[in-house]
């Protein structure tokens, strides 16, 4: 470990993905990229919180079918979501006969997922591992803001919880030449942001402060990678981002994108920022990214989820937002 980068020294593959997304996620411009798409984000189940279980397992399920592995294949699990003492992935579990590591970074979960199960995986403790992660708009509404039967309205800069479950693959043996290579571990960054709906202003100087250390432990420049792409930023978040990185003589207006941003059509879809959530960056990856990465269309791409540290209770308190970003380079080797 160099500084906050972890080194893989022995290759980390993803070997398979899995992808299961909403009716909105469904309609967006990726929607090519899913392996299947929901009609309705109930599932016939009694709640919200109910049908994200139910994503989560599936998506599992659906990721071990596609790689010809049962549940004992693995050798150990790393999930998370939004939910209180992350449910969705401790109840998907129940139904998954396996080693769990239950994990949460809000929506950097999935970076926090693949970086743990990579060390073990470089480390020769393990041989195989599945990184999932869930989330879903009504759920996190009646978390994080207001049940959705309030009819509450939404503010301009506030963003749409993705729904959907993602999951991956990660293995010892190279069946795609798809390996994560570096993992920066980010540090919690407080610019003091209160506003619970401005989430993207929290985390973008996370994203900074990640990016840049990931550049100065590689001794890489932002040229290095053809995209650069942050978890769940939105549409000012990013914006944000860009100016920020350009006072620190960093320019991101060449290769940089973000998953909120991609995922959804702004304007026709009425997202105000885009897009969050842990499976924002989940779905992004796993389908569309994932996809260009085996068509070879992108060989060296930084990825960068972001999270908002923000409880109920916090922000009750009026406590500020800390945010934290991951990064993962993941190479075409």
């Amino acid at each position: 470990m160099k500084n906050h980068t972890i080194i893989f020294n022995n290759p980390v593959y993803i070997n398979e993905t899995a992808t299961i997304a909403g009716p909105k996620e469904g309609k967006g411009p990726l929607k090519n990229y899913y392996n299947n798409i929901l009609e309705n984000d109930l599932l016939k189940e009694k709640s919200y919180e109910k049908a994200e279980i139910k994503i989560h397992t599936s998506a599992i399920k659906q990721l071990l079918n596609r790689s010809n592995l049962t549940s004992k294949d693995i050798d150990c699990y790393f999930g998370g979501d939004l939910l209180d003492e992350i449910i969705s992935s401790s109840f998907t579990m129940r139904e998954i006969d396996g080693p769990f590591f239950g994990i949460y970074n809000a929506c950097a979960t999935f970076a926090e997922g693949l970086i743990l199960a990579s060390c073990l995986i470089s480390g020769r403790l393990i041989n195989r591992a599945v990184c999932s992660v869930s989330s879903h708009f009504a759920t996190a509404e009646r978390q994080y803001r207001n049940p959705l039967e309030l009819g509450s309205q939404r503010t301009p800069l506030s963003q749409w919880t993705v729904t959907g479950g993602a999951a991956a693959l990660l293995e010892t043996s190279n069946k795609t030449n798809i390996a994560i290579t570096y993992g920066t571990v980010g540090k919690v960054v407080d610019f003091g942001v209160t506003d619970a709906n401005n989430m993207g202003a929290a985390m973008a100087p996370a994203a900074l402060d990640t990016i840049m250390t990931h550049l100065g432990d590689t001794g890489r420049d932002v040229d290095y990678y053809d995209l650069i792409v942050t978890g769940d930023l939105g549409h000012a978040g990013s914006r944000l981002l860009i100016t920020m990185a350009k006072s620190k003589g960093i320019d991101l207006t060449k290769n940089y994108n973000d998953c909120g941003v991609l995922i959804y059509n702004r304007e026709a879809q009425k997202v105000e920022q885009g897009g969050s959530g842990p499976c924002c960056s989940g779905l992004v990856f796993c389908g569309y990214l994932y996809t260009k990465l085996k068509m070879g269309i992108y060989k060296k791409i930084l990825l960068v989820p972001t999270g908002a540290l923000l409880s109920k209770t916090s922000s009750l308190q009026k406590e500020s937002i800390p945010g934290i970003a991951h990064a993962l380079s993941i190479e075409l080797v």
